[in-house]
């Protein structure tokens, strides 16, 4: 790796770590990245899920305030979040790199989609949450749900974020800006999750990562992850998805080359 692919690393890092912070979808950034610098898709990937934690652990620090009083509710809810990070991590570490290549093209695209659809999904969302009341904890179909999310953030995990927020947003009633300081939270859990497996299978089974990219990825994600938290909000939301629309159709362009 040379100065110019360390600082775009760094830079992918950085916006990685905001854009998880704020919407979701930071994988996005990071993987077509390194992908474009020439690193095996699924190397990239694990070393871009260890880097991204930092980021992750900084996000949620940055909505302290909004998860005052979530704590029974989030405790129980990242059990699901855990078991399933484990299980999409086991499956990227199983199934052959080649069916990797297949599998992720199709999940970006899903991710896309679900950034372009993400202001309708929300207001979908308010729209549903009039006049309803919800248990509290959300009740088993919001755990099987967070349980699912969690195995595709430990398979891939772009645009888990959206999901989780959809789901949180759906199954409970509370204020948005609370229920993303939970994303960031359960995000946080699957990353932390699934980075410790990777890593124990790194030094017990061979499994390729590229402690440079986490380094660089880890350092961005943290700055990332803090400005997200209180100036991410600024950032005009069109603009922003079409960034993240952009990078993702290139990511599936080099991966089909």
């Amino acid at each position: 790796m040379n100065l110019l692919d360390a600082a775009a690393v760094f830079a992918a890092g950085v916006a990685a770590g905001g854009i998880n912070t704020v919407v979701g979808s930071g994988s996005l950034i990071t993987f077509p990245t390194l992908v474009a610098l020439g690193y095996p898709p699924v190397v990239a990937n694990i070393s871009n899920n260890i880097g991204l934690v930092p980021g992750g652990v900084t996000g949620a620090y940055g909505y302290r305030h909004e998860l005052k009083g979530q704590r029974g509710r989030l405790t129980r809810l990242a059990s699901g979040s855990l078991i399933g990070a484990v299980i999409g991590g086991l499956l990227l570490l199983g199934l052959p790199a080649e069916a990797f290549d297949v599998i992720v093209v199709v999940l970006i695209i899903i991710a896309l989609v679900l950034v372009i659809v993400q202001p309708r999904l929300q207001k979908w969302m308010l729209r549903r949450r009039e006049g309803e009341h919800r248990p509290q904890h959300g009740g088993p179909a919001l755990w099987v749900g967070v349980l699912l999310a969690g195995m595709y953030g430990g398979y891939f995990g772009a645009a888990q974020g959206i999901i989780l927020i959809a789901l949180l947003g759906i199954m409970l009633d509370d204020d948005l800006q609370r229920l993303n300081a939970g994303k960031n939270v359960l995000s946080a859990v699957v990353n932390g999750t699934a980075a410790i497996l990777f890593t124990l299978m790194w030094l017990f089974a061979d499994t390729e990562i590229d402690w440079w990219v986490v380094l660089l990825i880890a350092a961005g994600s943290t700055c990332g992850g803090m400005i997200g938290a209180k100036v991410g909000r600024r950032i005009p939301p069109l603009a922003l998805r079409a960034v993240i629309v952009v990078v993702g159709v290139v990511a599936i362009v080099n991966l089909l080359a």
